[in-house]
C-alpha cells in the first residue's frame, strides 16, 4: 500500500490540515477544533499504512491503553475527535522543518563549513573538536543531515587509517557534535515536545541549556584531543581554504540564527504565543526572506519544495505516534489510571536526584529497545505532571531535553545511529557502547544543573 501512488499526495492532505489548525489557533473555535479531531483520525487511519512497525506498535499501545481507560471512565464517544488535537502544533512544526534545512543547502553553508574537515592536521586529536564543532554548526540549522554530511567527509579522508579506528573517530566525533546542538536548537522537535510538556518558557531555558551544551563540548573535547592523539594523521585530501571566507560564512550563519532566535522571542513575547506556534510560523518566511538577500530564491524553492514534499509524504511515523500519543495522555488525565503512574514518583517525593536519574536511566535503556525518545516523555507524561505540582518546571524540562537528546548518540535503532551504522559499515550496538558513558555524562550534567535550580 506504501507503493500506491496516492501516498505521493499526502502532503496535499496533510497540509490542509495543518493550515485549519493554524487559522484555529487564532480564532480558537471549539467547532472548527472538533472537525480537527476528525481530520486527525483519518490521518491516523491513512497514516498508520505507511508507519514503520515500531510505530504501529506504539501507536496502537497508545491506543489501546487510552480506549480502555476511556471506556472505564464512561466518557461519551462523541468527545474521541477533541482529544487527537493537542499534538497537532508538534506536528505542524515538524512538516515546516525542511525549509530552513532548505534554504542553509541553497547558500552551501554545509559545503563550505566541511571544507574544514580536508584541511591537513598532524594527529586525530586535533581533527576531533573541528569534527565535533563542524557537525555542531550544520546541526543547529541542517538536523539529521549534518551528521551525514560530516560523516561521508571524514570517511574519504579517514581512509587510509584502520577501520576500527576510523569507524570509532566518526561515530563519537560526529554524534556528540551533533546532540550538543540539538540541546539548544529552537528546530529541534524533542526540546519543543519538553517545552510542550512542561510549560516553560524557551528563554528561561536557552541559557541553561548552552551552558550545558558549552561544558559538555569542552569536556568532551578533551576527552578527545588526548584519546586520538596519539594516531598520526596525514590527510591525503588536503587543500588550501580561504579562512576570511570561511569565517564569514559562519558569522553568516551565526547570525542568522541569533536573528531568528531574537524574532522568537519577540513576536511571542508581542502576540502572546507559545514557542511552538511561533517558531512553525515563522520559519517559511524567514527562509525566504533569507534566501531573497542571498540572492538564493531559485534554488531556494527548487530544494525546498522536493524536499518539503518528501519530507512530508514521509510524515506517517510522527502522525501515528503523536495523535496516539494524544488520545492517550487525555484519556489518562484525571483517572485513577493515573495515579497508579503517578505512586512510584510521588514515593521519592522527597528526593529529586533519585527521581531525575531514574528519568535519565529509563530514557536511556529505552532508547536502546527502540523507544523513539518522544514515546518516552509520553509514558513519563502522567509522572511529569504530578513532579510539576512541587518541583521547578524549569528543572524538570532541563532533565527531559539532556536525557531525550543524550539518547541520540546510544539509540540503538534509533534513526541517527542506524544511519551511522550503515554509513561506517558497523555494528550499531557498537556505536551505542562506544556513546554509553558519554550519554551517561551528559545527562548527568543536565541533572547536576536541574537539582541546583530546584
Amino acid at each position: 500500500m506504501k507503493q500506491h501512488p496516492i501516498f505521493r499526495y499526502l502532503y496535499i492532505f496533510y497540509s490542509f490540515v495543518f493550515v485549519i489548525h493554524i487559522v484555529n489557533v487564532f480564532i480558537e473555535s471549539d467547532n472548527l477544533n472538533y472537525i480537527l479531531g476528525i481530520l486527525a483520525l483519518i490521518m491516523l487511519a491513512v497514516s498508520f499504512a505507511g508507519a514503520s512497525r515500531l510505530f504501529k506498535i506504539l501507536g496502537s499501545a497508545f491506543i489501546l491503553i487510552g480506549s480502555v481507560v476511556f471506556a472505564a471512565s464512561g466518557q461519551s464517544i462523541e468527545t474521541i475527535p477533541a482529544l487527537l488535537t493537542s499534538n497537532m502544533s508538534l506536528l505542524t512544526l515538524l512538516a515546516m522543518l525542511p525549509w530552513m534545512n532548505s534554504v542553509v543547502r541553497s547558500g552551501r553553508f554545509d559545503q563550505s563549513l566541511n571544507n574544514l574537515l580536508k584541511v591537513n592536521v598532524s594527529d586525530l586529536g586535533k581533527l576531533y573538536p573541528r569534527s565535533s564543532i563542524t557537525t555542531l554548526t550544520l546541526a543547529s540549522f541542517l538536523n539529521l543531515s549534518a551528521a551525514t554530511i560530516s560523516q561521508d567527509v571524514l570517511k574519504e579522508n579517514l581512509r587510509p587509517l584502520d577501520k576500527k579506528l576510523r569507524d570509532s573517530f566518526i561515530a563519537t566525533a560526529t554524534l556528540r557534535g551533533y546532540s550538543l546542538a540539538l540541546l539548544w536548537s529552537p528546530l529541534e522537535i524533542l526540546l519543543a515536545v519538553s517545552i510542550f510538556t512542561t510549560g516553560v518558557d524557551y528563554v528561561s531555558l536557552l541559557p541553561w541549556l548552552l551552558m550545558i551544551a558549552a561544558i559538555t563540548f569542552i569536556l568532551d573535547s578533551i576527552w578527545g584531543r588526548f584519546h586520538y592523539k596519539k594516531y598520526a594523521y596525514e590527510n591525503t585530501n588536503k587543500q588550501s581554504i580561504n579562512m576570511k571566507e570561511m569565517i564569514k560564512k559562519i558569522v553568516h550563519l551565526l547570525v542568522a540564527l541569533v536573528l531568528f532566535l531574537s524574532l522568537v522571542i519577540s513576536l511571542g513575547n508581542l502576540f502572546n504565543l507559545d514557542f511552538i506556534f511561533t517558531v512553525t510560523i515563522l520559519i517559511f518566511p524567514f527562509a525566504f526572506i533569507w534566501s531573497l538577500i542571498m540572492k538564493r530564491r531559485r534554488s531556494f524553492w527548487t530544494i525546498g519544495w522536493n524536499t518539503w514534499k518528501a519530507k512530508t509524504n514521509t510524515m506517517q511515523n510522527f502522525i501515528v505516534l503523536f495523535i496516539s500519543l494524544a488520545f492517550f495522555a487525555n484519556s489518562i488525565d484525571g483517572t485513577p489510571f493515573l495515579d497508579f503512574i503517578q505512586q512510584p514518583i510521588l514515593a521519592f517525593s522527597d528526593y529529586p536526584i533519585v527521581i531525575f536519574v531514574m528519568i535519565q536511566l529509563i530514557f536511556i535503556f529505552m532508547s536502546m529497545f527502540g523507544i523513539h525518545p518522544i514515546a518516552t516523555i509520553g509514558i513519563l507524561s502522567g509522572g511529569i505532571a504530578t513532579l510539576l505540582e512541587f518541583m521547578n518546571p524549569v528543572s524538570i524540562a532541563i532533565v527531559l531535553v539532556t536525557s531525550s537528546i543524550a539518547t541520540l548518540t546510544v539509540g540503538t535503532y534509533g534513526l541517527v545511529v542506524q544511519l551511522t551504522a550503515v554509513n561506517t559499515g558497523q555494528n550499531p550496538y557498537r556505536i551505542t557502547i562506544n556513546n554509553l558513558l558519554y550519554s551517561l555524562f551528559f545527562g548527568g550534567i543536565g541533572t547536576v544543573v536541574a537539582y541546583f535550580l530546584l
